[in-house]
């Protein structure tokens, strides 16, 4: 059987990806910007200069999200900033239709659930206190009224491992995250409000 032959590395290729970013322009001063409202919502508090960023650059944030099927939504009531799907009804009858880049994913009961739950607590906050202030409860508290949504017999060491799982979920949706140092608190997050209307609730 003949060995088998190859060609010889040409001397110092230069690497496809060297020559196209070479000739790439600087990146405009909304970029980062951009980049985190990809991966999520974007609060006042997650940094003066980010949300700063945001404000000043309404207009060609707009128009490059809407290039790829975006709607930028800027809430400045609630400091938050945050992208959804446009809808087929939004396109001109002409436009090419454009892949979704956000899709829906299936919860399972216990998550949305906790949803349902957080985004009632969130009304009846708003309702009771000032609306400007953060909505926290302990998971004591939400423990307490989760309980009742299952069979007595339930055990709650087992009740409470499965509301604590459904609770890093909303955290990595940035529907909650933890509150202050102490251990057990969570602080609803006002994009709830957006992403659950309580319309969808009635």
């Amino acid at each position: 059987m003949s060995e088998p032959f190859f060609l010889p590395p040409d001397d110092d290729p230069a690497p496809i990806a060297d020559v196209a970013f070479a000739d790439l322009p600087p990146p405009p001063i909304w970029s980062a910007a951009a980049v985190r409202l990809l991966q999520g919502v974007v609060y006042h508090d997650d940094g003066a200069e980010l949300w700063d960023k945001v404000l000043r650059c309404v207009t060609p944030l707009t128009d490059y999200f809407a290039r790829i099927g975006l709607r930028l939504v800027v809430d400045e009531s609630d400091a938050m900033a945050y992208l959804r799907q446009s809808r087929q009804d939004e396109f001109p009858h002409d436009y090419d239709s454009i892949p979704k880049l956000f899709r829906r994913s299936p919860l399972n009961y216990e998550t949305t659930l906790l949803f349902v739950l957080l985004r009632d607590e969130m009304r009846r906050y708003e309702e009771e206190f000032n609306a400007n202030e953060r909505c926290v409860i302990s998971q004591h508290d939400l423990l307490s009224v989760w309980k009742a949504f299952f069979p007595a017999t339930k055990d709650e060491v087992r009740l409470n491992r499965t509301l604590t799982a459904s609770l890093k979920r909303a955290e990595e949706l940035k529907f909650v995250r933890p509150f202050g140092s102490n251990a057990g608190s969570w602080e609803i997050r006002r994009i709830i409000k957006a992403r659950l209307p309580l319309d969808d609730l009635d």
